[in-house]
């Protein structure tokens, strides 16, 4: 069994993105700006928020964040969207999910122009990404993807089984593990709440991807030995015998589950600091686009 580690990974590409930057200081360029929109005041959602800007301040990006008060309206929060859409100085930005009830979340992501959408959900980049052309590909997967290349974990012919079918990981995923290139070429099957029978199909599978957010819900006995396990899901559970009142878990049993696995992440330490690693990523390639445009 080996570790994808992602906090290592993480931080050898904050590491090459800060080089870049400071290239960039060097030269007198303009170095990347990212911007944040949180809505509400939800704990969790605060923070990775602010995990995100103490990212900025890691790699030497400029970074703003807008907090809004969760009784803002739909017409307001498309209104501070428009002004960041038209701020030469913002080269990409995010709306913190979820969003409070009273504002639609697609008419949100519609409005954020798909030059400056670092996290890659907008339909016009999830089209593009659909079609291997060039385009954001959303944080988690492209971390994933990262994961997998810089550990060299073989994808081609390879049966990749995802779990979960949400716009932001499972169906993105899938789309990405069946494409031409590596990481990618595999045969994948997408599962979700009404597949029947997930573990028949999760033991044939050499490569799993959960992304479900159910504690331990994948078993041992739902994985063939030798595969690759993911485990996206990040779940806060009660538990009073540490520092902060909770723990945080994964899909995964991961101490039986690894016992079977080539390659496993864990939880935490596996995804998740690759997502934040990979908004950078995408933020740097939002301001030379930018610059190249110019």
């Amino acid at each position: 069994m080996n570790i994808l580690d992602g906090k290592q990974t993480a931080e050898d590409i904050k590491n090459e993105i800060a080089a870049e930057v400071a290239a960039m200081k060097a030269k007198g360029e303009k170095v990347p700006h990212l911007a944040a929109i949180i809505v509400g005041n939800d704990g969790a959602s605060l923070t990775y928020v602010n995990s995100k800007v103490k990212a900025c301040e890691r790699v030497g990006f400029e970074s703003t964040l807008i907090r809004m008060p969760s009784t803002t309206s739909e017409t307001e929060l498309l209104k501070k969207i428009n002004q960041l859409n038209a701020d030469d100085n913002i080269d990409g930005f995010i709306v913190q999910l979820p969003l409070p009830d009273q504002i639609d979340t697609q008419e949100v992501i519609n409005a954020i122009d798909p030059s400056k959408d670092v996290d890659g959900f907008h339909p016009e980049n999830f089209g593009k990404m659909a079609l291997d052309m060039s385009t954001f590909i959303p944080a988690t997967p492209f971390g994933i993807l990262e994961l997998l290349e810089r550990y060299n974990v073989e994808t081609k012919g390879k049966h990749t089984v995802v779990i979960g079918r949400s716009h932001i990981v499972g169906r993105p995923m899938s789309i990405l593990m069946g494409r031409k290139g590596f990481p990618g070429n595999s045969t994948v099957t997408l599962t979700h709440s009404y597949t029947k029978n997930i573990a028949q199909i999760t033991t044939q599978a050499d490569i799993i991807i959960t992304a479900l957010g159910v504690p331990n819900y994948l078993k041992a006995e739902m994985v063939k030995d030798g595969a690759v396990v993911i485990d996206v899901g990040i779940t806060r559970i009660a538990d009073d015998t540490t520092p902060k009142g909770y723990r945080i878990t994964g899909d995964v049993d991961f101490e039986n589950v690894s016992k079977k696995t080539s390659y496993i992440t864990p939880v935490p330490g596996g995804v998740g600091p690759m997502t934040i690693a990979m908004l950078l990523k995408n933020t740097l390639l939002a301001r030379e686009q930018r610059r190249l445009v110019k």
